[in-house]
């Protein structure tokens, strides 16, 4: 066990978060922590770093366990360093050593002949060896790189970034640490779908133990082996991905329900027996006897508590023309910085795009293009009878600070009842008295799930959604996909939840080389059709490669026999050359096998096929020991080779 909780119970106040919990993270565990918002997932976390006490219970720890624990509060941090030295502050031996070896490196050009002092140095040298430091720059560079900066970022200072850009970067400071626990709070907020399709990679081949909270369901169904589901109270923990929880979770509830439903009759009919014999004398000590079995009986909850399906009955006061909006020859540049640059694009009625592509491409903008709230050159043209609804971060703003939930839903022109806006704003994780707390005592996250709710239930005929599921949790991200997919009017929307897009959309945007690419399908199929050209890709450049003759090699030097012992020498010569050249040819066809497996596991497309990537792990391994031991043969066949030709 390298952390866990044992009997652990742990209060806010006179709420409990968890009652007589017990967990523990193995080595090789990849956890998804799971729950309804307000459940206590991220307090859980503090509890299993020490930051919160339980009230009863213990928190245990292997002696040698590191951990490495990514949560928002650390965007407090800030610095004047460059990016490239926060991550590289992660090797903080390495760079203590690299001062070290620098400063005995001055001390013995004044002093070569000091033993001491060169022996200081050398075991620095070898420690530094030992650790890999000649690498950390590379490593760094990579793991940064893959989070999507680019070089220009590399030597720009960390306060210079955004909040989601700095996260990014404490996410890689985290990685290069390789702590023996990863704990993840929403790691997936950060991050853009290259990013995320990047950290899968990589988490997949951690050799740590990682625990994430994500509500991102397939990044779990991807990444995870156990499931922890914070409910009622209580940890519940199921082994396997997050589609076999979702299963087992029917099979459990059905369960419960059935010995809850069996427990109310039983309780029911001991108290018939107390209520019919506790008057008479002779059946009164039996009665009592009863009901003192009774008030010892552990209850078995009722499991009917899932939060209300969201049912929106969404009332279209106009119906738009064919085409919502043209963009004819845009663009859009900040600076230097090209966005689109002439291009062309169209929303029809009933249109349901889903906008993509890696952060810094301009996703937002282009909906802020759409919306008419950013300028730009080129044509917009607006169709008829369309209303439209636009639901960004800036919506916030346009909250009234004064009203109440209630009041603020009331204020957008739904006309709907008071019992409905309720029930809608439940969805949306206000329950009971929530409703009518006032906008200005309200989170961030809970302003904007006010200002969507305000969004969606309006009677625009054309949606501008822009991350409408950042600050819901599973099941409110899986009734707002449910509640669009019943929507009539036609939605554009920027997001990074693959699960969101995948129910929603049926058209996919990407912004290419400046322009507005347009798929006419749903997500899945647009990944498909991207395995297929990746595939293609791959084809062309094999038979390329064919075409092109290969350089000859020069082969090494013959040493020409000086006598009659020469003559078995350069027969063995010869030999040992055929066998180098047979090992070389195993180790190129070796090396293609690798690198088309690599190109495999680096597509999207077979992340939503586990089955397949597993294979692909299991068949990468055992290329990439084929591939070393190959190396290694090369390497002794071609000293032998040197060592027959000096003879």
């Amino acid at each position: 066990m390298l952390i866990g909780l044992q009997n652990v119970t742990f209060e806010f106040g006179a709420r409990v978060i968890v009652e007589d919990a017990t967990w523990h993270i193995q080595p090789g565990d990849r956890v998804g922590l799971i729950g309804y918002n307000g459940t206590g997932k991220s307090t859980l976390l503090k509890v299993l770093v020490g930051e919160y006490t339980p009230s009863r219970g213990t928190v245990e720890k292997g002696k040698d366990t590191s951990i490495g624990y990514l949560h928002q509060d650390l965007l407090s941090f800030d610095t004047n360093d460059n990016i490239t030295e926060v991550a590289l502050s992660a090797f903080e031996r390495v760079r203590q050593l690299e001062k070290e070896i620098e400063t005995l490196g001055i001390e013995l050009e004044n002093d070569s002949e000091n033993e001491a002092l060169l022996i200081k140095y050398t075991d620095a040298l070898h420690e530094l060896d030992v650790l890999d430091g000649y690498n950390i720059h590379h490593k760094a560079e990579e793991v940064l790189h893959g989070l999507g900066f680019s070089n220009d970022d590399l030597v720009r200072p960390y306060k210079e970034f955004s909040g989601g850009w700095r996260m990014r970067v404490l996410l890689a400071k985290m990685i290069l640490q390789q702590p023996d626990v990863l704990l993840m709070d929403e790691p997936t907020n950060h991050l853009d779908l290259p990013s995320i399709e990047w950290l899968e990679k990589y988490l997949l081949h951690y050799k740590g133990s990682v625990v994430i909270v994500s509500h991102d369901k397939f990044f779990l169904n991807r990444m995870v082996n156990k499931i922890v589901e914070v409910y009622q109270q209580q940890l519940h923990i199921y082994t396997g991905d997050y589609e076999f929880y979702e299963q087992e979770k029917m099979i459990r509830i059905d369960m419960q329900q059935k010995a809850f439903e069996n427990q109310q009759d039983y309780i029911r009919q001991q108290e018939r027996f107390i209520e019919r014999f506790k008057a008479k004398a002779s059946k009164a000590a039996q009665a009592q006897s009863v009901q003192k079995r009774l008030d010892k009986i552990e209850k078995i909850e009722d499991v009917q508590l899932e939060r209300p399906d969201l049912r929106i009955n969404f009332q279209l006061d106009k119906v738009p023309g064919k085409t919502l909006v043209t963009l004819k020859e845009v663009s859009k540049n900040f600076g230097r910085i090209n966005i689109v640059d002439h291009t062309n694009a169209e929303i029809d009625r009933g249109d349901k795009i889903a906008l993509i592509g890696a952060n810094g491409k301009g996703k937002s903008t282009v909906l802020r293009m759409v919306a008419g709230t950013e300028s730009f050159t080129g044509e917009r043209v607006w169709g008829h009878n369309v209303e439209e609804s636009f639901y960004a971060q800036h919506q916030l703003e346009a909250l009234t600070m004064t009203n109440t939930i209630l009041e603020e839903m009331q204020s957008c022109g739904s006309k709907k009842s008071d019992v409905e806006l309720r029930s809608l704003m439940g969805a949306f994780l206000f329950g009971g008295d929530d409703i009518d707390k006032k906008i200005r005592v309200l989170s961030g996250g809970e302003k904007a799930r006010v200002a969507l709710a305000k969004t969606i239930v309006s009677k625009a005929n054309f949606l501008i959604l822009d991350e409408p599921t950042n600050h819901l949790d599973m099941h409110s991200v899986e009734l707002l996909a449910d509640a669009l997919n019943k929507y009539e009017g036609s939605i554009i929307l920027v997001s990074h939840d693959r699960y969101f897009i995948s129910k929603t959309a049926n058209k996919i945007w990407e912004i290419v080389d400046n322009q507005i690419k347009e798929f006419k399908g749903t997500y899945q199929e647009w990944v498909e059709w991207n395995e297929r050209m990746a595939k293609k890709e791959q084809e062309n450049a094999r038979n390329e490669a064919k075409i092109e003759k290969p350089e000859p090699k020069p082969e090494p030097k013959k040493q020409q026999p000086t006598g009659p012992i020469n003559k078995d020498l350069q027969k063995e010569v010869q030999k040992q050359q055929k066998l180098l050249q047979q090992i070389e040819a195993n180790l190129n066809k070796t090396k293609a096998e690798k690198l088309r497996i690599e190109a495999a596991m680096g597509d999207p497309a077979n992340y939503a096929d586990r089955n397949r990537f597993v294979q692909l792990e299991a068949d990468y391994k055992k290329v990439q020991t084929e591939y070393n031991n190959q190396n290694a043969e090369y390497e002794k066949a071609f000293e032998k080779l040197v060592e027959l030709e000096s003879e």
